[in-house]
């Protein structure tokens, strides 16, 4: 890859070389079937966190578009829900399709639009998102199977809004069940990231889904708040921010919309001296370092136990050295950059508290470009359970590290926070895993492995963690109404 200096990147060849990308200089809201101009003229700009370029010029939906949106929504709902699931799953199918043969300019889309590792983007992210929609297809014409003796009902119109972590694999997880079960959507990408979204209505037109039955509209808080308070929207699912996902809960605590909150989380990942520990270190390096961090399930809290802490710690230190920082197209880069200015200062200002506490911190040797958004791996070691670090969720690539000698005290240790949505156990012992994921409070719990998704299993919390799952049959359940 051609750069101009070693401080900025120039993506034109990976453009190049990725089948003529097409991005336009300005988007517009995508309502019934059609492209349309925001009717306040206001547009706000998404960049590349990498270099701080602007990429496009993107609408800012207010209230009246949103209101355009849901009616669409509405109006398509009853054609859209009386068609056989068979043909419902066939445009599942098509738009499945449609997302592998596109996937190499989706990829690099989103990763100049997120600043993570193309190799993310390329190997995980898209697949991924293509098998739900695969997934959810297959169910469409099932559902009487996934609950027997049930009579299901579409909910209606359901109001989506997604994080900007995994741009179109969120859209992908909510997108693809509301679908498959009858409903029809009204949904706000991210507003830092919001070009696959919009990249995905384009294909989505391709696939010729009857006009209204995906309405994309983008915009900040603003927009999302209008669509959580709309009364002709029947479901909001939410993906982003404990904070926000309580003031939807307050939002909607007076009505009869039907909710699913995915939040914040702060996984503990717990190695015990008969793990193998090499293949324990790789995993914590992916439980935390993947996507930069900003992973809700991330294990940004890692408990070793005692015996083995050292040797963890300088395979640790030593593997995080050989990761490479840098240009997210560059197929060898391990961390990319930060998302936002925003998300970076937030980063620093726990980086900032880590060591006033007391703990000692550990980054990686690498140098990082002068522009764009940028973290080095890091690592706290000696850190407490009344911690900042340990308690708050940071979403950056920043690991806080605490010691136990007992499966009880780990047990009380990792259960001790507002979180619970996933937990990683390191062991060679099965009568372990299955002790600890009988009292570990997390909605998700890997063994000897750590962020591995599959379209048939569910995913989501307890606590401040949220509630209501996506994937699997329990993610069916979620847009659908039951009358027994």
């Amino acid at each position: 890859m051609a750069v101009k200096n070693k401080n900025v990147f120039d993506f034109s060849p990976a453009l190049e070389s990725a089948g003529h990308i097409q991005l336009k200089d300005q988007y517009e809201l995508f309502i019934n079937g059609k492209w349309t101009k925001p009717k306040s003229g206001k547009y706000f700009k998404t960049i590349n966190p990498s270099n701080e370029k602007v990429i496009a010029q993107v609408a800012e939906a207010s209230k009246t578009d949103v209101d355009a949106a849901v009616s669409a929504a509405e109006k398509a709902f009853n054609g859209w829900s009386s068609l056989s699931g068979k043909e419902r799953g066939k445009y599942l199918f098509r738009l499945a399709r449609l997302i592998q043969e596109k996937a190499r300019e989706l990829s690099v889309i989103e990763t100049l639009d997120g600043g993570k590792p193309i190799r993310e983007s390329r190997d995980i992210d898209i697949p991924l998102a293509a098998a739900h929609f695969f997934y959810h297809a297959g169910w469409a014409d099932k559902l009487e199977y996934a609950f027997p003796n049930r009579k299901t009902e579409p909910l209606g119109v359901a109001g989506q809004i997604i994080p900007w972590n995994f741009p179109l694999l969120m859209a992908a997880w909510k997108l693809a069940p509301a679908l498959a079960c009858g409903n029809t959507v009204v949904l706000k990408p991210a507003e830092t990231t919001p070009l696959t979204a919009l990249k995905l209505a384009e294909i989505i037109e391709e696939a010729e889904f009857p006009p209204g039955v995906v309405n994309i509209v983008t915009g900040a808080g603003a927009t999302g708040a209008a669509i959580v308070n709309h009364p002709k929207v029947n479901k909001i699912a939410f993906t982003g921010s404990t904070e926000v996902g309580k003031i939807i809960q307050r939002a909607t605590a007076n009505t009869d919309k039907k909710l699913t909150l995915e939040l914040g989380g702060k996984a503990a990942n717990i190695i015990f001296e008969d793990a193998a520990i090499n293949q324990a270190v790789e995993g914590i390096i992916n439980g935390i370092y993947f996507n930069q961090g900003h992973v809700c399930c991330a294990g940004s809290r890692l408990f070793v136990q005692e015996s083995v802490h050292d040797e963890v710690i300088q395979k640790l230190k030593a593997r995080i050295e050989n990761l490479v920082v840098g240009d997210p197209m560059d197929k060898n880069t391990d961390i990319g950059a930060i998302n936002s200015k925003s998300q970076l200062e937030t980063i620093n200002k726990y980086l900032k508290i880590g060591k006033e506490e007391g703990l000692e911190m550990f980054q990686s040797s690498c140098s990082v470009p002068s522009k764009g958004f940028w973290c080095k791996p890091t690592i706290f070691t000696g850190a407490a359970q009344s911690s900042r670090i340990v308690q708050d969720e940071i979403f950056g690539p920043v690991l806080a590290v605490q010691t136990f000698r007992t499966i009880g005290e780990v047990i009380q240790k990792a259960n001790n926070t507002p979180y619970g949505l996933s937990a990683g156990v390191w062991t060679d012992k099965g009568s372990k895993i299955f002790n600890l994921t009988q009292q570990l409070r997390a909605g998700v719990i890997w063994a000897n492995t750590f962020n591995k998704f599959d379209p048939t299993s569910p995913f989501g919390g307890y606590k401040e963690s949220g509630f209501g799952r996506e994937g699997g049959v329990h993610g069916l359940e979620s847009y659908l109404k039951f009358n027994d």
